[in-house]
């Protein structure tokens, strides 16, 4: 199916009612999510207004898609740390960040689609999970060293414990304790610097 040429203006009534113009017809936030998947370019605006409120809507639909049973995709630690972003110095960074990081799942999910043909798809899936998670792991830790370690696989946490890559994990521990002692030093200069 090819894409349309045009962005789809989708104008939202102040009866919630949506309506696409390209169609002339009412459409529901569920027909919005199948026009997302199927690559389907709209915008949402206010119909009195013409305020683009794209982002709203978007954002209402996750969160129609978490209510279904069974049909969670955020885990609540990723969550819990998205909401301590909000009014974070590091706020900014984080709509970029996320941006990447799904283009990055994106294009692995694609390349798993390709190798999918004649392989054992359970083992593929796998794969992918490890190296997803641990990709988010470390983007993590960029924006909070803490969280890392919070957020480590359970697999990894066991290997460690029976003494498969101790040393990897020393270095670590080592490493957090410089990063912890450099966040408290900057702390007490910020308190001493009102």
């Amino acid at each position: 199916m090819s894409k349309p040429a045009e962005t789809t203006v989708i104008k939202k009534y102040a009866n919630r009612r949506l309506y696409n113009t390209g169609t002339s017809t009412y459409v529901t936030l569920e027909n919005l999510a199948s026009m997302v998947k199927t690559n389907e370019e709209f915008v949402v605006q206010d119909a009195k207004t013409g305020e683009d409120i794209t982002h709203s809507v978007l954002t209402q639909i996750i969160f129609e898609q978490e209510n279904k049973v069974g049909q969670n995709m955020m885990p609540i630690a990723f969550l819990r740390q998205l909401i301590r972003f909000y009014g974070d110095q590091m706020q900014m960074v984080v709509p970029t960040f996320l941006e990447h990081s799904m283009a990055a799942f994106s294009r692995e999910q694609e390349g798993l689609r390709e190798k999918v043909m004649g392989r054992d798809v359970a083992k593929l899936m796998d794969e992918q999970v490890r190296r997803n998670t641990e990709m988010f792991r470390q983007a993590m830790a960029m924006f909070n060293p803490f969280m890392a370690n919070a957020m480590m696989p359970k697999a990894s946490e066991e290997k460690d414990a029976a003494g498969g890559g101790g040393d990897d994990l020393a270095e670590m521990r080592r490493q957090l304790a410089e990063m912890r002692e450099r966040i408290e030093a900057l702390d007490g200069r910020k308190d001493q610097n009102p």
